[in-house]
């Protein structure tokens, strides 16, 4: 019998993660149908799109010219807003300027390009479940 559990477990823990993984997919099929109705962006359009267009619904700017330093800003605001709810950064201040700022809790764990990817997507639903846009 207790064989018998030894095997099952792994299965089962297997069958989570898959149900998981399809969860995520499909939550991200919506993330980007969201920002193609609503942005007019293409279909899988690189993370750095959206988390410019995150980044801008953080500032509160709207559209406007943004220098290259700018986007930069904005990409930044964007990854301290989206991984704040995993313990990475806290909400500071916002400057004279308007510009929210984070203070770093924790440093972030070396990951490969791919790593990162999968983080920032799973923040991004995170995001959007949080704001309750899916």
């Amino acid at each position: 019998m207790q064989q018998d559990l030894k095997r099952s477990v792994p299965i089962t823990i297997r069958r989570i993660d898959l149900y998981i993984m399809n969860n995520e997919a499909e939550y991200w099929q919506q993330v980007e149908q969201f920002f193609i109705e609503n942005f007019d962006t293409e279909k899988n359009a690189p993370i750095e799109t959206y988390l410019f267009l995150i980044g801008l619904q953080e500032l509160g700017s709207g559209q406007q010219k943004y220098t290259k330093d700018d986007k930069v800003n904005l990409l930044h605001i964007a990854v301290c807003r989206l991984l704040e709810p995993f313990g990475y950064y806290k909400f500071s201040h916002y400057d004279d300027d308007g510009y929210p700022h984070f203070d770093q809790l924790e440093e972030l764990p070396e990951l490969k390009p791919n790593e990162q990817q999968l983080l920032m997507k799973k923040a991004i639903i995170q995001y959007f479940q949080d704001e309750e846009l899916i």
